[in-house]
């Protein structure tokens, strides 16, 4: 399985600075400079998914106008989202400086951070992220041991494709190949036969289980040591011009994880309605314990440390860095 390659390419990725995303240091609004948090400015927010749309705690307090208000004393004066297929392409919009911050899974950012990216982690969004394997309906494989000499799909570069390594590697199992497919694209290519089994996260391995797509493994169930977390990163220079952003960030997903808890019937519909899946598979896959009450907590941070290490000794982070030291300043209290 030749995956190294593909970790290297991404890391590279990281660092790329896209002629696109060239308005550097500059407010989304106006292409005026961005000053301080005495002046009223757009925050750029990258995330993963489509249609520039927050999703998750934050996308629900944008529903419900409080995001505005809870980030208004850091300056914040207006929110233009911003999302992307994967982890490896926000990477290359957040270190050309076209993001102010970015809200996505561990493994990109862990791999970005490894190559000298000059960011800092402010908070986890979410703990425990789940993901499986999802094989073809007809002659796919039956286990993980029979996708040896397989072909297995998986969106690169994710917390779901270091999953699908980690899983692999502790069934000793070598596939004939591991491909690059969206998400989006998974369920097409295993109804073709182009691919015998696809790593998906959550919400789509239940979409395709309800259509009769078999599942032969989960993370939850079956490998907890892999499961995901979400990470918040701002970069450096962000956080020179707007030093007190980090504790009015932490505030609002504080208040807004709470807003969400008590009022889940209508997170749940939101979250239907900007995730484009059936109520039945967000209700499944949607877990209140995944949101965790604080920006940091000892399971989300051993879930990070345990990626961070598995990607150095697989020599996808070439240079190994201290996650207390990732940390902004005051971060943790």
């Amino acid at each position: 399985m030749t995956t190294r390659r593909s970790f290297v390419l991404l890391a590279a990725a990281a660092l790329a600075l896209p002629a696109a995303l060239s308005a550097c240091g500059r407010d989304a609004a106006t292409g005026a400079p961005s000053g301080g948090a005495s002046t009223p400015y757009t925050l750029r927010i990258g995330v993963i998914g489509t249609g520039n749309r927050l999703t998750g705690v934050f996308g629900y307090l944008d529903s419900v106008r409080k995001l505005i208000p809870l980030l208004a004393p850091a300056g914040v004066a207006a929110v233009k989202t911003y999302t992307f297929p994967n982890g490896p392409d926000l990477n290359q919009a957040l270190v050309s400086g076209a993001l102010d911050v970015a809200t996505y899974g561990d493994t990109p950012a862990l791999v970005a951070r490894g190559t000298g990216q000059s960011s800092r982690l402010i908070a986890q969004a979410t703990v425990g992220l789940d993901a499986g394997i999802v094989t073809k309906k007809q002659g796919g494989p039956a286990s993980l041991a029979e996708l040896a000499g397989r072909k297995v799909a998986v969106q690169k570069g994710s917390y779901i494709h270091r999953y699908l390594l980690g899983a692999l590697g502790d069934a000793k199992v070598r596939p004939q190949a591991v491909l690059h497919l969206y998400n989006s694209d998974m369920e097409a290519a295993l109804e073709h036969g182009d691919i015998d089994a696809a790593a998906l996260p959550a919400a789509n391995l239940e979409a395709l289980r309800a259509k009769g797509y078999p599942v032969i493994d989960v993370a939850s169930k079956d490998h907890p040591a892999y499961l995901g977390t979400s990470v918040t990163i701002v970069p450096d220079s962000f956080l020179d011009r707007h030093p007190g952003f980090v504790k009015v960030w932490q505030r609002a997903q504080r208040e807004g994880t709470k807003l969400v808890k008590a009022n889940w019937d209508g997170y749940l519909a939101f979250s239907v309605k900007v995730g484009g899946f059936p109520p039945d598979v967000v209700k499944a896959t949607t877990v209140r314990s995944q949101l965790p009450e604080e920006p940091f907590t000892q399971q989300g941070l051993a879930l990070l440390e345990s990626t961070k290490r598995f990607l150095v000794q697989q020599g996808f982070v070439k240079s190994d860095f201290s996650i207390d030291q990732w940390i902004a300043p005051g971060a943790r209290g």
